[in-house]
């Protein structure tokens, strides 16, 4: 069953209250310590040793950049001297403070840095000092490495810096129990009941793990598929080994002649689409009129091990538009495909185009990468060493665990995705807060071994999408080229996964000129960015020359969210409006309610005991 939510230490809580909660600390801590146990044995005893990054190549990282160090003596001596300088300015800076004045700091906050948000980092002389001391060693660190690194090539360049960063990361004295003023405070107003609380969090995180660390993002207490997430309504009206097919109820009394298919990633879940109901982008497509399906792929295990990415098209997308044009009784239909999604969205078009398969009508991409020429921070993690480190791991288990790949993400983020959560989880006691994205975030899903080595091999490693008839699929060659319907592209300023200019020269591989806009924030939030949100905004431009950075010189930046544009170029390829259609229908009756039994499956500890 679920661990009992623990209840965060307070400051001044009474000596009998805080004697209940160093005992409610005390009985998780030792529950959770004998489960992180056990599961560490059972990884031993089964040979398995794999976390994603690859330890090893973190640390030839470091030695190459040692070695770096010691080959420019000169250029690491340059460094230090102007790190002496900020130091002195620094001191200088300090002293003027005690005597009464207020000179502005050396190294000013970044506002976007929530580990030193707290009041005592800019009140408390001394950890001020100590923060402004931090920010000049990692600015100036960060410096001297881009520096010492200029002959290295660019792949190794590329693993150096950043593996740099995560070591000044993690030096950050936010970190630590002694240098954040935050946690002192906790800790004198509870008499160090969040230290015993957060050592029980930390526990329970490792038997979450099986001995490797999982950090706990979201409190899953407070959210439920179906309760108050994933709740438009609607039912499965379709399913089979690899996916279930949702149709929603109309909430309109008219609706678009031609369906709507999601085509959503499998790397996560479907119901990015459907968060919270004034989050959900299906929840509004259904009220501005869209008959709408979407896919719900299964979490594989190992029996999958040898689907093939040829799978995920014939008895993904192509079954599901199969079945679309048979509830619906509509021989053409609209889709959408996101992040991965899109990428096979895009070939099953192309598979059609070879075909001459014609049904589809229009194609919406939300930050899809068709070329994978340049992957941005995700290219650390990708080379032939470390795919053949995926592959000897995904032999053994027959797939690769979605929590490996969220760890990696979450390095891409680390001072918010890892280290923020370690000072409110570890160091304050706290439990996290219920927040439907990052819940979300840590339902993670397995990847079948077979498609995952296609996909990093073919697409990352090779960029063999790009090319025509490159890769073939189910019987056919994929050229993009062939793709010549309208197409509408989302990409987001801040994107980390999918970049945008990525994606946007991967707009120029279809044999259409598609639409394309530029959304602000990053790869999700960039997307779920509701109608009537006054956050973020969009670029657009209605031409589509070869350089992105020239197309965003030429875009109008609007204020507010996307979809209603997006809405607008929709109804062109509606197709007319027809009577609103229940989910379902004589030849597929509904089999459950929506959000169906696929996407409740979790891979993490408490879901394999059964709840």
């Amino acid at each position: 069953m679920n661990d009992p939510k623990p209840s965060s230490p307070k400051p001044g809580d009474q000596p009998d209250e805080l004697a209940r909660r160093y005992a409610e600390a005390l009985e998780r801590l030792s529950a959770g310590s004998s489960r992180a146990w056990q599961g560490w044995l059972e990884r031993q005893a089964r040979g398995d040793f794999f976390t994603l990054p690859d330890p090893a190549v973190a640390a030839k990282a470091l030695t190459s950049l040692g070695q770096q160090f010691l080959l420019h003596p000169q250029r690491a001596l340059e460094v230090q001297q102007q790190l002496w300088q900020g130091y002195t300015s620094l001191w200088q800076n300090t002293a003027r403070r005690l005597s009464g004045e207020a000179p502005s700091p050396v190294a000013q906050p970044d506002p976007k840095d929530r580990r030193f948000k707290g009041k005592g980092w800019e009140e408390n002389l001394f950890f001020d000092a100590l923060r402004q001391a931090y920010q000049l060693t990692a600015e100036q660190w960060l410096k001297g490495v881009h520096e010492v690194t200029e002959e290295l090539d660019h792949d190794e360049r590329v693993k150096v810096e950043f593996y740099a960063r995560q070591l000044m990361d993690a030096l950050a004295p936010s970190n630590f129990a002694t240098s954040n003023p935050e946690v002192i405070e906790a800790t004198v107003h509870t008499g160090g009941a969040n230290l015993l609380q957060g050592l029980a969090n930390l526990m329970e995180d490792l038997a979450r793990g099986e001995g490797l660390l999982r950090i706990k993002q979201s409190d899953s207490a407070g959210l439920e598929l179906g309760k108050n997430i994933a709740v438009t309504p609607g039912k499965v009206v379709y399913q089979n080994e690899l996916m279930q097919l949702i149709q929603y109820a109309p909430a309109t009394e008219a609706v678009d002649r031609r369906p709507l298919l999601i085509v959503p990633p499998w790397i996560n879940k479907f119901y990015i689409l459907d968060l919270t109901p004034q989050r959900s982008f299906i929840r509004w497509a259904v009220e501005q009129g869209m008959t709408v399906f979407v896919i719900s792929w299964v979490n594989p295990d190992e029996r999958y091990a040898e689907v093939a990415f040829d799978d995920y098209l014939i008895q993904g997308t192509l079954k599901a538009m199969d079945v679309v044009a048979e509830v619906t009784g509509e021989e053409t239909l609209n889709t959408i495909g996101y992040c991965i999604g899109g990428t096979l969205l895009a070939c099953t078009l192309a598979h059609q185009a070879a075909r001459g398969d014609e049904r589809v009508r229009s194609a919406t991409f939300f930050t899809s990468l068709l070329d994978f020429s340049e992957v941005g921070p995700l290219e650390v993690f990708i080379d032939e060493e470390q795919i053949r480190y995926m592959e000897q791991h995904m032999a053994r288990r027959g797939y690769l665990e979605g929590t490996h790949l969220a760890n990696a993400f979450n390095l891409l983020q680390s001072a918010d995705l890892i280290w923020g959560f370690v000072i409110n989880n570890y160091l304050l006691g706290r439990a996290p807060q219920a927040f439907d994205l990052l819940y979300w975030n840590s339902d993670s899903t397995r990847m079948p071994r077979r498609m995952q080595s296609f996909y990093l091999r073919n697409m990352y490693l090779e960029n063999r999408l790009a090319e025509p008839g490159a890769i073939s699929l189910a019987g056919e060659a994929i050229d993009l080229g062939k793709v010549r319907i309208p197409a509408f592209f989302v990409a987001t300023e801040k994107d980390h996964i999918a970049p945008w200019q990525s994606c946007y020269r991967g707009a120029h591989l279809l044999g259409r000129r598609p639409r394309f806009l530029l959304g602000g924030s990053g790869h999700i939030a960039g997307v779920i960015n509701p109608a009537g949100s006054p956050k973020y905004g969009y670029w657009s431009y209605g031409r589509l020359p070869r350089d992105p950075e020239r197309w965003l010189a030429s875009a109008t930046h609007h204020p507010g969210s996307w979809w209603p544009e997006w809405r607008n170029w929709l109804k062109r390829h509606s197709g007319g409006q027809v009577a609103a259609r229940e989910p379902g229908g004589e030849r597929f009756p509904p089999i459950e309610d929506a959000p169906g039994s696929y996407v409740q499956v979790r891979v993490d500890a408490t879901a394999r005991t059964g709840t």
